[in-house]
């Protein structure tokens, strides 16, 4: 089952696998998109990139292209969910700020891996398999752990 929203704007040559959820969203040529995959409103996926299955991209993540994105990796776009706003009442989107991230040209990111909101993956960044990623990544650069510390620097 494929759930793609009318107002998706999809490039050339965009491969989609089953179960995928997309809806006001923005994907380039030549990408692909994995099986369980949900890219909300207002993100942005770049040309030549590779989404993983099982993946949740959200609202206010812009993915350049030739980006690599492993599987069940999660991006967020608030720093302090809430179920509710100061009345009680469930939130709406008046209720809260997107805060957007970026992930520049080249960059990979490994499976499992969580990055919070309001960071730049810098390009041809790698981050590790089950990374906590909480700030941001400079170019050229592997990071990992939890959260993800600078492990090496790329040579040129």
């Amino acid at each position: 089952m494929k759930t793609i929203s009318k107002d998706v704007k999809l490039g050339n040559n965009v491969k989609i696998h089953g179960h995928v959820n997309l809806y006001g969203c923005s994907i380039g040529d030549n990408t692909k998109i994995g099986t369980f995959v949900e890219v909300q409103k207002k993100a942005t996926i770049g040309k030549n990139c590779k989404i993983s299955s099982h993946t949740f991209i959200c609202e206010g993540v812009v993915i350049e292209d030739n980006v690599f994105v492993g599987h069940n990796v999660t991006f967020t776009n608030d720093l302090y969910p809430k179920a509710t706003n100061e009345d009680g009442h469930l939130q709406t989107e008046q209720d809260w700020t997107c805060i957007p991230t970026l992930v520049k040209k080249g960059a990979s990111i490994g499976s499992s891996a969580t990055l919070l909101c309001g960071i730049t993956i810098g390009e041809n960044a790698i981050v590790g398999a089950g990374s906590m990623v909480t700030k941001d990544v400079p170019p050229d650069t592997i990071v990992a752990g939890n959260p993800a510390k600078i492990m090496k620097k790329l040579s040129d």
